[in-house]
């Protein structure tokens, strides 16, 4: 049994994990880029390129746009999300290594 508090040896874990090149500024910026794309590739499906029906886009460019929207939102949306979730525990390690020292 160690005689360490649990507090302590977290902290301890906490400095090895929270590097500063975690990958969480490149998940940031690759998961924003790309609901960005797939938000832009949406609009330009409406607005631009002749919008959809029931049946699909209406346009060999809007079934790409379509294409392009429906890949890029939901893989964009979850690296973002794991990114700001990283984000927050990074934030909440570092808060918590220094209230500790």
């Amino acid at each position: 049994m160690s005689s360490m508090h649990v507090s302590e040896r977290i902290s301890e874990s906490a400095k090895r994990i929270a590097s500063p090149n975690d990958g969480t500024r490149q998940l940031l910026q690759w998961g924003s880029s790309m609901v960005g794309a797939g938000v832009l590739a949406a609009i330009l499906l409406q607005t631009l390129l002749g919008g959809f029906g029931p049946t699909g886009a209406s346009t060999n460019t809007g079934w790409f746009a379509l294409i392009i929207a429906l890949m890029c939102l939901p893989f964009g949306g979850l690296l973002l999300t794991l990114g700001i979730a990283k984000w927050f525990r990074n934030r909440r390690l570092r808060r918590f290594t220094t209230s500790r020292n």
